[in-house]
């Protein structure tokens, strides 16, 4: 397991510096920048375009020098932990991440722990019980949180939450608590309103895990060697969480690497719609003002956070599969 790790480790490196090229040529591929998108909008407002003033803007943040020049400036300055600059916000992306980052990775987190602690005991239920009444209920629950739209089931719980329960109307701090300082109370405040975004981020992914459960667990129910193990007078408890369970749950560990760089690119949305103080409607402006060095770190943090988890992954599923060796 060692060398394994060792090994994974280093080809990390280069896995992030071809993620990092292609993060950006992407963000580059579109016509124009910041500057095009400055004199664009003083037309639209009907204003002289300046172009002395559009130079200068080049200038200041060396638009016109060469794209491999830009990008070894970017990707140097990411290395040593300068994100670079946000020219539609006017300060240094690290400072927008150290701001905004933490809340993103507070939704995600509970967010994924939610999707586990919801998914695994449904679909654990829903094979070992197989076409009763629950699981076909929970079929019917599954089945909704994966049609529904978030911003919507977002919009709904937010109108119940503040009508029957005083919760705030978007953001994560009620009204009272907004410019307090932390204490006790201004935490719990914190925890009732962050409720329905970790509902809205965990639902989809929680009705698409409990399926993916569910399906492998039938799977290894059918197995000769359970009606083995049953015939030997094992516990049916016993028998499913010894054998069948451990098995079944390699496809729901696999997966594990993407949940969390998939909760955060899937929270934005729901960011904007609850008006949260995070990442998301912040890479939303970015990209619309074609601030690069916003969006590009933001990305390649995904991708970085892409690959440690499904490092993650691999060594959850060797933990809980002996038969998984890496020679």
């Amino acid at each position: 397991m060692g060398p394994y790790i060792v090994r994974r480790l280093l080809i990390m490196v280069p896995t992030v510096a071809l993620i990092a090229v292609l993060t950006f040529v992407v963000v580059e591929l579109p016509p124009g920048d910041y500057a095009s998108r400055v004199a664009g909008a003083m037309e639209q407002r009907g204003e002289n375009v300046d172009p002395e003033l559009i130079q200068a803007i080049r200038e200041l943040y060396h638009l016109d020098d060469p794209t491999f020049v830009r990008f070894f400036r970017w990707l140097g300055k990411f290395v040593t932990g300068d994100l670079g600059y946000s020219i539609e916000f006017r300060m240094p992306v690290r400072d927008m991440f150290r701001d905004r980052f933490p809340i993103t990775i507070l939704l995600s987190i509970a967010s994924m722990l939610f999707t586990w602690a919801v998914a695994f005991p449904i679909g654990l239920y829903s094979a070992v019980r197989q076409y009763s009444f629950g699981d076909y209920f929970w079929s019917v629950v599954g089945f909704f949180g994966l049609s529904v739209p978030n911003f919507l089931l977002a919009l709904v719980l937010m109108y119940y939450s503040a009508k029957y329960f005083g919760g705030a109307i978007g953001g994560l701090h009620s009204k009272e608590f907004e410019d307090a300082a932390w204490s006790i109370p201004k935490v719990l405040d914190l925890m009732k309103n962050l409720a329905i975004p970790v509902i809205v981020v965990g639902t989809a992914s929680t009705a698409g895990l409990i399926r993916i459960l569910r399906a492998n667990l039938l799977d290894e129910l059918k197995r000769p060697y359970v009606e083995l193990a049953r015939a030997k007078g094992l516990t049916e408890r016993r028998l499913i969480l010894k054998y069948p369970l451990r098995i079944a749950i390699n496809p729901f560990l696999s997966g594990a690497g993407s949940i969390l760089p998939g909760l955060i690119s899937g929270a934005v949305i729901t960011e904007i719609v609850l008006d949260l103080p995070a990442m998301g409607p912040v890479f939303l402006r970015a990209i619309r003002a074609e601030d690069m060095d916003l969006v590009q770190s933001y990305l390649l943090i995904l991708a970085i956070l892409t690959v440690i988890g499904t490092l993650l992954s691999d060594l959850l599923l060797a933990v809980a599969d002996p038969r998984i060796r890496y020679e």
